[in-house]
């Protein structure tokens, strides 16, 4: 990885819009900080398209796609997107798959949380598991004291034996059953919402991140940047950020986001 003042003009120069996680890589200690938010809006009066790639839960989507300076947003680690469109002047959704569909699968869900519950007993089923639609998350860093690595891959092996996907990130595991992942989801918003290409998104557009759950979006972006925090991570990962920021969290995206600008 090379410090993202390494990315140059030119690459900079082509820039359309800004994809970027959330926790850890928006926020710094589960709270968004001034200099994160106001460089959002920046980036937004400057006419770049913005959209938030989450692992959180559809609830949050529908207060982040209505009340934030961002074009949409995908959650649950791409089940879904919502965005609000001005022309019929309502919130519109688009699901990977319906979610009738998905309580055919919240049994097998059931049957992971207790096995989890059961192996990892310091683990706990995150706070806002009640605002998803498709997925489980277990929290093992945000609401409870951070578990062990080997504890957060005692969690992963309970979805693999039931055949569930499953991603890191920097505070849940979460897992789903279901052929769809950030970057997929990512791809659809982009060409059926915003009508661009894929070609033209991968020259044009950055992503930013901090934890296992993008390796997905770095593989696919050539400008993908991690800020600091990332490095915790890296043993994990077999796909890295092509650059990363001297700072953490929303300081890192505030300082991406200055090279932008400036």
């Amino acid at each position: 990885m090379k410090a993202v003042s390494k990315i140059t003009k030119k690459e900079i120069n082509k820039v359309k819009g800004v994809l970027f996680d959330l926790d850890d890589t928006f926020t710094v200690h589960g709270k968004i900080i001034p200099e994160a938010f106001s460089a959002l809006w920046n980036l937004h009066e400057m006419g770049l398209v913005l959209v938030p790639i989450t692992g959180r839960p559809a609830g949050w989507c529908d207060h982040i796609a209505r009340m934030w300076p961002v074009d949409g947003v995908v959650g649950e680690n791409g089940a879904l997107c919502y965005y609000y469109c001005n022309r019929r002047g309502r919130l519109m959704r688009h699901y990977a798959f319906e979610p009738e569909t998905a309580k055919e699968k919240r049994a097998l869900l059931e049957t992971i949380k207790r096995e989890v519950l059961k192996r990892v007993p310091r683990a706990k089923i995150a706070a806002d598991q009640h605002f998803r639609l498709f997925d489980l998350a277990i929290d093992f860093a945000e609401d409870v004291p951070a578990l062990t690595h080997e504890e957060v891959q005692q969690i992963c092996s309970v979805f693999h034996k039931h055949l569930a996907n499953y991603k890191v990130s920097s505070i849940h595991v979460n897992g789903w059953f279901g052929d769809y992942n950030k970057l997929s989801m990512t791809r659809y918003f982009l060409k059926a919402i915003i009508g661009l290409e894929w070609k033209e998104v991968q020259n044009a557009f950055i992503f930013i991140g901090d934890s296992p759950n993008d390796e997905p979006m770095f593989e696919a972006f050539p400008i993908s940047v991690g800020v600091a925090n990332i490095k915790r991570f890296l043993p994990m990962m077999k796909t890295h950020p092509a650059y990363i920021t001297k700072a953490e969290g929303g300081l890192g995206f505030a300082e991406m986001a200055h090279m932008i600008l400036h």
